[in-house]
Order: C-alpha cells, then sequence, then structure tokens
C-alpha cells in the first residue's frame, strides 16, 4: 500500500504542477509580480495537502518570528525536493540564485523571469558573477529573502556536512542576516527515490546570524548551529516515528551521537 500511495502521490504531484501552470499562466502574468507570487505559494500549499491525504506526512514550523522584515538571506538544509518549494508559503517575498538553464525551460522559466529570480552561468567567473551579486543586492535592498543552500547539493539525513564557502561570501557582500534553517525531509521524501513515506517532522528556523562578522567566523557559527540542530532534530524524528525506514547515514550519525552521550 505504502508503494500505491507513493505512486499516486507522485502522480498527483506533477499532474497538479502542470495543469496549474497551463491553466493559471494568463492570470499569472497579468497580475502584479508580488500577487501573482500567491500561484506558486498556493501549489505549495496544495501539495502540502496531496502529501498529508494521500501519503500520511505532515510537518510544523518553528521559529518564523526568528525572520527579518528586511531582505536576508535564508539559508536551509538540503536534503529532498521537498526543500524547493515546501517553504515558499512561509517566506514574504523569496527569490534563488539558479542556473540559468532553468530559465530556458518553458512556463517554468516564464514563472521564474517574472519573479525576478537570479540565472546564473556557473561556469561564468569576474563581470558576470559581478553581475549576479549586483542583481542580488538590488533585491535584498527590497526586503526579499534569497534562498541559499549553503552544502550547494541535497544530501541524505545524517550525511557528513558539505558546507561551501560561497554563502560566507554572500554573507560579507550582500551585508544583511543569515537565517539557518534546520529539518529532515530526506527522511519522508528521499532523494533519488520515488517513495514517499508517512510520519510528521518539524522545520526549525534558527535566530539570524546579524552581518559584520568576520566571514570565517560567520562560516564556522553558521555550521555549528545549523548542525547542532540538525542533530537534535534527526534524534527528535527518529523517536517520534520509530516505524520510519531510516537510511545508513541516518542510522550512522544517530549511533554517533548517542556515543557522545554516554
Amino acid at each position: 500500500m505504502l508503494g500505491l500511495r507513493s505512486a499516486l502521490f507522485n502522480v498527483l504531484f506533477y499532474a497538479n504542477l502542470i495543469a496549474r501552470m497551463i491553466v493559471l499562466t494568463p492570470i499569472y502574468f497579468i497580475l502584479p509580480r508580488k500577487i501573482a507570487y500567491e500561484i506558486p505559494k498556493n501549489w505549495a500549499r496544495s501539495n502540502h495537502w496531496l502529501m498529508k491525504t494521500i501519503v500520511g506526512t505532515t510537518f510544523e514550523i518553528e521559529g518564523l518570528e526568528n525572520i527579518p522584515t528586511t531582505g536576508c538571506i535564508f539559508a536551509p538544509k538540503h536534503q529532498s525536493f521537498w526543500d524547493t518549494y515546501a517553504l515558499l508559503p512561509s517566506l514574504n517575498d523569496p527569490v534563488y540564485i539558479l542556473k540559468r538553464e532553468l530559465m530556458w525551460i518553458p512556463l517554468f522559466g516564464w514563472y521564474a523571469a517574472k519573479q525576478r529570480m537570479i540565472p546564473v552561468n556557473r561556469a561564468a567567473r569576474g563581470k558576470v558573477m559581478l553581475k549576479v551579486m549586483e542583481r542580488a543586492k538590488e533585491e535584498m535592498a527590497n526586503g526579499r529573502e534569497l534562498i541559499i543552500y549553503p552544502e550547494g547539493t541535497r544530501l541524505p539525513p545524517g550525511a557528513e556536512p558539505q558546507y561551501r564557502n560561497g554563502i560566507a561570501r554572500l554573507y560579507r557582500d550582500l551585508n544583511v542576516p543569515v537565517v539557518p534553517v534546520a529539518m529532515h525531509p530526506g527522511l519522508f521524501w528521499p532523494r533519488r527515490s520515488t517513495m514517499r513515506y508517512p510520519g510528521h517532522f518539524k522545520v526549525r528556523i534558527l535566530p539570524p546570524i546579524e552581518p559584520g562578522l568576520d566571514p570565517d567566523l560567520f562560516f564556522k557559527k553558521l555550521i555549528e548551529v545549523t548542525e547542532r540542530a540538525s542533530d537534535e532534530l534527526l534524534i527528535e524524528t527518529a523517536t517520534n516515528n520509530p516505524d520510519l525506514p531510516l537510511p545508513p547515514s541516518a542510522i550512522k550519525r544517530l549511533a554517533e551521537i548517542r556515543a557522545t552521550k554516554i
């Protein structure tokens, strides 16, 4: 039954995406940008309903009060496709730096362009990267939340962290708070898998790291506070979902955490 529920959810998830893009496209491009953002935000909400109703997966968000009302960098853990859209309804006006190739995708690219997403050629250097930074500063000045995944790629829950220094440069140059976010959606929506698992988990939005620190000190603090919260949530999630099949990386990390407490 779990396999059937997962398959049904996957079919409806993509059908929901395609149908909304096609049907709502005329409305989306007529509306002012910020009002139009409610269309992808409502898509995210509908996916939460599908996952709760079909799979039995629910979540809660802690620490919404930690999100600044001014421009900031939002820095979540990245484990699943779920991470890329799920927090949109909780943010005011999020913006992403994304691969320029994504902007070439019909409909999706048009939607992204409407929301002033920032395309980047990852192989580029020099003036191109300066232009990306200028665009990021412009969006920050408008009070937007720049979503950055500090590890750059999806990693399984409990995996050895692989933070990249790029976020330290953004922290230094943009001069805005960075909001760390810990969560383990990858336990319920694993990367590179069609399975979806029932249960409940938390998203923990941590207090912002204010601008002004030395970039190296900031980078160290970001890793420290995020991974501490991630370990706490991993223990809590595994304890509260005893039937959840854990990946080897999570089992290994749980053993390491418990060994340090003996």
